[in-house]
């Protein structure tokens, strides 16, 4: 019986989860899709943006605990670096920081229905596989740093194999912009996301899971050069490794109905 509420209780809660994500989206497409068409209203789009995550995140149920100086609207311009563990690493973004947030994301992002053209005309996508597409991103990132507006970058590239316990090597990008724009490297810890909605391919699994956001101290960028880009990678590298809780490490596991029989299902078969 035991295991029955349990597997009950996941899907109800994967089921609510989703609704609260969907629904503010769903309300607000007209205005988002209006305000998406000219760069001069995109400032709105995100304040829609960033409320649609921390309604979301409210109506989750989850409590969200920030570490380190959070930041304040009229801090200057940065390059805000995160580890990767989630779907839910963007939304916890937006909620923490304020003000007029720019990101990189990759550009399948743009290719989903509906919801995508509107994120691929508000924020900044790149093919990694690309090298014209990485040059074009770095470029429009440069832009919106001397426009006052912080990038976050995602330095892995992609969500790690091992979220919340070791991160994919970091990719220079982000710290190339640091300095050739001279702003400071933000790094950003995200130890609890993939606890709440791990990568799991085929499948939506949500799990009931507090959240945390460490804010590191900003790493100057002014004075150095290219060269310096390898030892402020592995600078950042270091500081968002130094926030990851050990008891975090792993993914919730699936949960299946008691009188059905886990092994025989393939394993890219969707279970909540």
């Amino acid at each position: 019986m035991r295991h029955a509420l349990r597997y009950i209780a996941h899907r109800l809660y994967t089921s609510w989860s989703t609704f609260w994500f969907v629904l503010p989206f769903a309300v607000t497409y007209p205005a988002q899709l209006l305000l998406s068409k000219k760069p001069q209203r995109h400032r709105y789009l995100h304040g829609i943006n960033r409320r649609w995550s921390i309604f979301s995140i409210r109506m989750w149920g989850v409590p969200v605990r920030i570490l380190g100086r959070q930041p304040r609207p009229s801090d200057p311009p940065c390059v805000y670096v995160a580890n990767h563990s989630s779907y839910v690493d963007i939304l916890l973004l937006f909620k923490a920081i304020p003000g007029f947030l720019n990101i990189i994301g990759k550009s399948a992002l743009a290719e989903v229905p509906v919801w995508g053209p509107i994120f691929g005309r508000t924020y900044i996508t790149v093919n990694r596989n690309s090298a014209v597409s990485r040059g074009r991103s770095m470029v429009l990132a440069r832009q919106s740093l001397e426009k006052g507006r912080s990038v976050v970058i995602f330095p892995e590239g992609t969500i790690s194999n091992k979220p919340g316990e070791e991160m994919m090597p970091f990719k220079d990008g982000a710290f190339q912009l640091a300095i050739a724009a001279g702003v400071p490297i933000v790094p950003i810890t995200m130890p609890l996301n993939h606890r709440f909605m791990p990568d799991v391919e085929g499948t939506l699994r949500v799990r009931y899971s507090p959240l945390q956001i460490t804010f590191h101290a900003p790493i100057p960028t002014q004075g150095l050069t290219q060269a310096d880009a390898p030892r402020l990678r592995q600078q950042a590298y270091e500081a968002i490794a130094s926030g990851f809780l050990p008891e975090a490490a792993g993914i919730p596991a699936p949960s299946f109905w008691p009188w059905s029989k886990p092994v025989a299902q393939p394993a890219e078969q969707p279970v909540a």
